[in-house]
């Protein structure tokens, strides 16, 4: 988020350059713009809507170290022109290049130097109605910025991993984009919608933006610029038990209002910056009365240990149920791909533990939270065997424990495990010891399913 300009307007007292001041009036009183400078009308939602998935905020936090870990190898910042911002650009593209979206980099002059924003399109909805989600990637000079804005730009790149994890098909056509030079005052941004031709304009249903999500005193925060994307927020919220307030602080002081002061509907989440907690916030957030829902804003101390687990979690949450309930659509994982190995191994009696690899080739993204692991041991005693699946990266998945009270024959069973730490594509493995001495067995089959 920038610095400000004085104190910040009331988001009902700013004017929008495309409206007049009796239609922008109206707009205020009744929560929304006016049908002929806000977009097209929405398409009607799937009946029923999915429920969102849950977003890992262990994902969201690795995104942050990663970023972290790109300033501290580049000055310790990820500022416009710098070469920390660049690289944050090509972590994000990587990871969306991968797991499927269409990547475009956009470039643009500002102060000197070359800035970039990266917009990412999921295939397949409607392309006439848009539901377009963003975030600022660049930080001050003065440090990495891992809320402002690293939080707002790892919760949205999740949400949209988690669209291609779960096979998504959205009824409205999903847009992601990170913006560069929002610092400097939105010129990403502004570039982008400048550029954008008016009937590319017209086809955006709803902006959302996320600008600061983990603050370390947070406040929960919803924008009041359109009725319908207000509530959309606050129910979620409100199935939560958490109480919101409308944003104020940082009125017009982020990415979205280009986009509203091109008529297109706007809304999102904000988490606090620098301005103070009252005890009436504290009491009903947690937190400190009378400190800062972010007293590192735009400094150094802005790092990874700048954020609040639970407000990135809650957030990033909410972020996806207002993708999934505003685009409507289905899941259907990516051709319910199975890979098996069919290869007979040994398993050694009261021995080493013996592994059967398995070769995932072409599902983009990450493997999805429900991975079926259908496994055909024989064995003369099951209680014996510890089996788990090992993922690409290393990590292992517990499947079964030796037990003493476990007598049967054979392990002929599914498990699920929830593997969307792991890329999908690489060579797993089903690892089995025989912990007990006198009988023995085989890995008959295995086989995983995406």
């Amino acid at each position: 988020m920038p610095h400000r300009t004085g104190q910040p307007l009331h988001r009902r007292c700013r004017g929008l350059a495309l409206l007049t001041a009796g239609a922008a009036a109206t707009a205020a009183l009744l929560g929304t713009a006016p049908a002929s400078a806000a977009g097209p009308a929405p398409a009607p939602a799937a009946t029923p809507t999915l429920a969102a998935p849950d977003i890992p905020v262990a994902n969201v936090k690795a995104h942050l170290s990663q970023l972290q870990s790109i300033a501290s190898s580049n000055g310790g910042n990820r500022a416009h022109g710098r070469a920390g911002y660049r690289a944050s650009l090509d972590y994000v593209k990587g990871k969306l290049d991968a797991a499927g979206f269409t990547t475009t980099v956009q470039q643009f002059t500002a102060g000197g130097a070359t800035g970039y924003n990266l917009v990412a399109d999921w295939p397949g909805g409607d392309a006439g109605h848009v539901i377009f989600s963003g975030s600022h990637l660049d930080s001050v000079g003065a440090g990495p910025g891992i809320n402002d804005n690293g939080s707002g730009s790892a919760a949205i790149l999740e949400v949209a991993l988690a669209v291609a994890r779960e096979g998504y098909k959205p009824d409205k056509h999903l847009r992601f984009a990170w913006w560069g030079a929002e610092e400097l005052g939105m010129l990403g941004s502004r570039h982008y919608v400048s550029t954008l031709p008016s009937a590319e304009r017209s086809k955006i249903e709803s902006y959302l933006n996320f600008d600061m999500v983990g603050s370390p005193n947070p406040g929960y925060f919803v924008y009041d610029d359109d009725a319908r994307l207000e509530k959309v927020f606050k129910d979620f919220y409100a199935s939560k038990n958490i109480p919101t307030e409308i944003e104020t602080e940082g009125d017009g002081r982020s990415d979205h209002a280009p986009f509203k002061n091109a008529g297109i509907r706007v809304g999102g989440l904000f988490s606090g910056a620098d301005y103070i907690k009252t005890a009436a916030q504290a009491q009903k957030w947690g937190g400190t009365s009378g400190r800062a829902f972010d007293a590192c804003y735009h400094r150094s101390c802005d790092t990874s240990a700048n954020i609040n687990e639970a407000a990135l979690n809650n957030n990033s949450d909410a972020i996806a149920s207002a993708v999934w309930s505003l685009s409507g659509g289905s899941t259907n994982p990516p051709d319910g791909k199975s890979f098996e190995n069919a290869d007979n191994v040994q398993i050694p009696d009261a021995g080493p533990a013996v592994e059967s690899p398995v070769t995932v080739t072409g599902i983009p993204g990450n493997a999805p939270t429900a991975l079926k692991v259908a496994v055909d041991i024989k064995h003369t005693w099951r209680g014996d065997l510890t089996i788990a699946l090992v993922g690409p990266s290393g990590r292992t998945f517990g499947l079964k424990s030796a037990s003493g009270n476990d007598s049967a024959d054979n392990v002929i069973d599914t498990f699920t495990v929830d593997a969307s730490s792991e890329t999908a594509n690489g060579t797993w493995k089903l690892r089995v010891q025989d912990t007990g001495a006198q009988d023995t067995g085989y890995i008959d089959s295995w086989k995983l399913t995406f």
